[in-house]
């Protein structure tokens, strides 16, 4: 049980001393960050009037859409994409082929 109760003393003593060695590192960081400022550069900001362009863009577009008396309908909305039967066929067919090689290689392996 000594032992034990020494390997658990080890590992506080490493323990401590890690978290001393952390928060040397976290103190090294913030003064370099003060130093150097922020470490990510400044983004892009947009102009007024790059904005009012956008949104009259969009504008127009939705005024486009409602002229033509289009309303959004759930059902259309829902409906997946179907694949012609023979586009289906072809797709079998090449996985089975590439299948085929596979087994083909396990065999001679």
């Amino acid at each position: 049980m000594t032992n034990l109760s020494g390997v658990v003393h080890m590992l506080k003593k490493e323990h401590d001393r890690l978290t001393k060695e952390m928060k040397a590192i976290g103190a090294a960081l913030s003064a370099f960050g003060t130093a150097y400022g922020k470490g990510a550069a400044p983004r892009g900001r947009m102009s007024a009037a790059g904005r009012a362009r956008i949104a009259a863009a969009q504008r127009a577009r939705w005024a486009k859409v409602k002229a033509k008396g289009e309303t959004a309908n759930p059902v259309t909305m829902l409906q997946k994409r179907t694949m012609p039967a023979s586009a289906r066929r072809r797709i079998a067919t090449a996985q089975r082929a590439r299948w085929a090689k596979v087994r083909a290689a396990k065999k001679t392996a």
